[in-house]
């Protein structure tokens, strides 16, 4: 395909809503399947690990090949890669519909997670191509707004696809309802998006990927897995291997930038105190915040038996919250208050923890939605103040020139946190519920539950530690433009 002359009028919308639509399914589908788990579970037969993988396979397919994706498409035209991943990502959605074991729904969760990081970046680049940059900006707010609002509704939506149970698929629906939208998307991208291609060609470190996912399934794998193995000696030397290939990894990546080169992580962006805290900072926080999304509706529908609509509706205090907040953060405070708001926003999520620590404690296996509600509220209102205007402070000083890799490492960070969230909470809460002395259901998911909250708020005060070495107020002038647009998908 040769670049084409972006679009106007009618099929320059038409075109906007076919990028959108994919973007919307894809922010959807990683969280839409934590409230199914449980159905999931009993459908299957799966065990905890493989739940966690259900979850964590995402994630972690979608962090390695996230930077990998923006660059074929750079390379060999973005109409084509996102047709491509639209496609794989529509067929990999019918095949964890149809999936038959949990080994087959882990696998096409990954699958999904590779066709996103062809697809997603995509996205942003085609909106660079298809408005002026004069009109940029309400091309980027309405993403920005859809990713939101993605994000947060992904239990929602799938409590309510799931209780439906249309034509009897139950939680299969979830990802079948991926098909008319995928299709429709397809047929659209074909006829209406742009194509369009780097005027630098970039080169592929396809070594780098491959030697980031080796190492990253060597940790995660057996952190998942040990806890049902009972720990042998093999979960610790793979975790050892782990460590001692991303060692080896960031070494490569230096000496491959030093030789001018184009690694997959420029090492040398951490020299940046603001950039390597705000990485920290960013670990620290979606560890613990992925974590809760997993053990929250384990606790409600396992431990509480709350029904799956019920569960889901229950985290629309949550939900509600964190559009609020982020506007307010973004467009206010950040600027007003500067890295306070950055300080304050892991401090007002771990209270949020601990208001829920304290009312379920209290009311015990009797609680109901609306004493949630506090708890549930406090904690989104923190978690819109940090994802709002955190990619602004830890971008503020990245020189121009490595503002695009530092923007897609900043959004590969995000979900390599998410991965080890799910592996390292929902362990810890698991092994939580085996070690519970208590004699009845209820009281043995609240003492698991409140464990592992006490352990995730300690988390977000570590997060609160790490923004206080962002500077104080973020220079947005610093950043370039590109990364900019980057960073609305984080």
């Amino acid at each position: 395909m040769k670049p084409s002359a972006p679009p106007v009028g009618k099929a320059r919308s038409i075109a906007l809503v076919c990028l959108f639509m994919a973007s919307f399914m894809e922010l959807l589908d990683a969280t839409i399947v934590n409230v199914a788990l449980p159905d999931i579970e009993r459908a299957l037969g799966a065990q905890n690990a493989e739940l966690q993988w259900m979850v964590a396979s995402y994630t972690l397919a979608l962090a390695v090949g996230l930077i990998t994706g923006s660059r074929l498409g750079d390379i060999y035209g973005r109409k084509k890669v996102f047709i491509i991943g639209l496609v794989v990502f529509t067929v990999a959605s019918v095949l964890c519909g149809a999936a038959m074991n949990p080994e087959m729904l882990i696998a096409s969760r990954a699958l999904q997670g590779f066709a996103s990081a062809a697809m997603i970046p995509q996205v942003l680049s085609s909106l660079q191509v298809m408005y002026k940059p004069s009109e940029r900006a309400g091309a980027m707010a309405g993403f920005s707004a859809l990713a939101g609002v993605a994000a947060v509704s992904g239990p929602i939506v799938g409590a309510v696809l799931t209780d439906a149970d249309l034509f009897g698929w139950g939680w299969r629906t979830i990802f079948f309802v991926n098909i008319p939208v995928g299709i429709f998307a397809v047929v659209c991208a074909v006829k209406y998006v742009p194509e369009s291609k780097a005027p630098v060609r970039h080169k592929l470190d396809l070594s780098g990927v491959v030697v980031l996912a080796v190492g990253m399934l060597a940790i995660l794998y057996p952190l998942t897995m040990g806890r049902e193995e009972g720990w042998p000696a093999w979960t610790f030397a793979s975790m050892a291997f782990g460590v001692l290939v991303l060692t080896g990894f960031v070494l490569l990546q230096h000496r491959q930038e030093k030789r001018g080169g184009e690694p997959l992580v420029a090492v040398s962006l951490f020299k940046s105190r603001a950039f390597a805290a705000g990485i920290a900072l960013m670990f620290l926080f979606f560890i613990p915040m992925n974590g809760f999304f997993l053990i929250q509706t384990l606790f409600l529908q396992l431990g509480l038996d709350y029904p799956i609509l019920k569960a889901g509706l229950t985290m629309v205090p949550f939900s509600l919250m964190v559009p609020i907040l982020a506007g307010i953060s973004a467009a206010i405070l950040a600027r007003k208050f500067g890295r306070v708001v950055l300080q304050l926003g892991p401090l007002v999520v771990a209270a949020g923890f601990v208001v829920l620590i304290f009312t379920v404690q209290a009311v015990g296996g009797t609680v109901t939605p609306w004493q949630l509600l506090a708890g549930l509220a406090l904690s989104g209102a923190g978690f819109g103040m940090v994802v709002a205007p955190v990619g602004i402070f830890v971008l503020s000083e990245v020189p121009a020139k490595l503002a695009g890799s530092a923007s897609g490492l900043f959004n590969t960070t995000s979900q390599l946190a998410g991965a080890f969230g799910v592996a390292i909470i929902g362990t810890i809460f698991f092994d939580a519920l085996e070690g519970s002395t208590a004699t009845s259901k209820p009281e043995v998911f609240i003492e698991g539950f409140t464990s592992t909250m006490w352990i995730m708020a300690a988390g977000m005060v570590l997060a609160a530690v790490a923004a206080s070495f962002l500077p104080r107020h973020a220079s947005e002038a610093d950043v370039a433009d590109d990364a900019a647009a980057d960073l609305v998908e984080a």
